[in-house]
């Protein structure tokens, strides 16, 4: 990836609600550079959205969970459409914050969830749904969870991703 091209990535990551204005001012380019340079990492599809982190805690959830699950089998691709059928619907009735569901390896596990609850009950029923699942024969199913009140060594956010991204770039340039 071209510099210019990280770094005015790299700043979106930090803070996407920068102006392109801003951004030039920053990287000491101009102003249509970075606009054609976030209109290429747009359509080219290293900007998926434009979001925000926010305080979870301050939104009522209590708990963030990670769940790994290990299914008994490989599912066939008739089933897993069956399974995404059954989830849009389900969800549209019992929404949970789901932040992320997918295919994974590790630990002996082959599926990622990550979550946030209100409270414990709430995770309890994120757990009940998921066994409920059809086809879906569970091997094993286990959840670490955070409290969104303890202490968080580092919290969530794209910066240090940014950061980290900035300084990998410079050590492959030195």
């Amino acid at each position: 990836m071209k510099d210019i091209k990280l770094k005015v990535l790299a700043e979106l990551m930090k803070n996407s609600k920068t102006s392109d204005r801003e951004l030039a001012g920053k990287l000491g380019v101009s102003q249509p550079t970075v606009s054609r340079v976030r209109a290429k990492l747009e359509k080219d599809g290293y900007i998926k959205e434009y979001t925000l982190i926010p305080d979870f805690l301050k939104l009522g959830f209590e708990i963030m969970a990670v769940t790994l699950v290990r299914l008994k089998r490989e599912l066939t691709e008739e089933e897993l459409r069956k399974i995404w059928k059954f989830a849009e619907g389900y969800l549209k009735t019992n929404p949970f914050a789901y932040m992320m569901a997918a295919d994974g390896n590790g630990l002996g596990y082959n599926r990622v969830l990550i979550s946030l609850h209100e409270d414990y009950a709430d995770f309890i029923r994120l757990v009940r749904a998921t066994r409920e699942v059809p086809f879906a024969e569970l091997a094993a199913f286990d959840s670490f969870m955070i409290s969104l009140s303890s202490r968080h060594y580092q919290p969530l956010t794209f910066s240090i991703l940014a950061n980290y991204l900035l300084t990998m770039k410079k050590k492959t340039t030195d």
